[in-house]
């Protein structure tokens, strides 16, 4: 829901200027610590074009802060349309965390029940509810690229994942932009995830258009739980990952080398509700 208002402004020689002036409702979510900043568009009424207004929204110290921001539209086809931009105010490639926020912030609405159906910039994605989670079929990979030791995984967005020992200490926002910035990557950009398997798989991402670490990656998540499987580090289609925000739960199966019926699965939480005028 938005409301319009008209404001007038005193300019010299007492002559008034008008000019419109919109409030939106937005619903501040986060998934595993992953947050976002999600709106009812589906009026059309959001200028996705402003990268200016989605940036200084997702601003922590002058806005109201988010990994991202992501608008909710009508879907002729499906239960709704996803559209997802990073917290640079580009739309950026898909969101898994925020597609399953979306998911809830949907069946607040209204629009679906215990089972969902929509479209993203990737394609189109199911999601289910489960008892204390929501669940959402992402994407199949189909390929996985080795460079050196490493690996580069696209999940609906791409992913770097690299093995080390120290994860606790180290120092990601120097360590990934090197890989984040280097010339392979500097044009597009990249996700970095640092990963270390002991007696669990613990990962720490670094996310392009964000450029920081966040507590959470979704199709980072999923990235981590192929590349281990692949590199033969465990055996297992169903995999925990710990994330500095929470636990992800991503299933998949294999086939020749291909990852299909992939799913990631994990908590959600309405934060709280306000407005804003722009």
């Amino acid at each position: 829901m938005f409301y319009t208002t008209i404001l007038k402004k005193l300019i010299p020689n007492n002559y008034f200027i008008y000019f419109y002036s919109m409030i939106f409702d937005f619903y501040k979510y986060q998934g595993t610590g992953n947050d976002f900043i999600i709106i009812d568009d589906k009026e059309l009424n959001f200028d996705i074009n402003n990268n200016e207004l989605i940036a200084s929204l997702c601003e922590r110290r002058w806005g109201i802060g988010a990994d991202g921001l992501i608008l909710l539209r009508n879907n002729r086809e499906y239960d709704f349309e996803m559209i997802y931009f990073n917290s640079d105010g580009l739309q950026s490639s898909m969101c898994g965390n925020g597609g399953r926020c979306i998911v809830d912030f949907a069946r607040i609405l209204g629009i679906v029940k215990n089972k969902a159906n929509f479209l993203a910039i990737d394609g189109i994605h199911q999601a289910k509810f489960l008892e204390d989670e929501i669940s959402l079929k992402m994407k199949d990979v189909t390929e996985i690229k080795k460079i050196e030791k490493d690996f580069l995984i696209d999940t609906g967005s791409p992913h770097y994942i690299k093995m080390i020992n120290n994860l606790e200490n180290l120092n990601i926002e120097k360590e990934a932009r090197i890989i984040r910035y280097s010339p392979l990557f500097e044009e597009e950009g990249v996700n970095v995830n640092f990963v270390s398997n002991n007696s669990n798989i613990n990962v720490r991402t670094y996310e392009r258009g964000v450029e920081a670490e966040t507590l959470s990656c979704g199709t980072g998540a999923i990235a981590v739980a192929i590349a281990m499987y692949y590199d033969e580090l465990t055996h297992d289609s169903i995999v925990n990952i710990n994330t500095k925000g929470g636990i992800l739960n991503v299933c998949f199966e294999e086939f020749n080398g291909v990852f299909r019926n992939i799913w990631l699965s994990g908590p959600v939480n309405m934060i709280y509700s306000g407005e804003f005028e722009c």
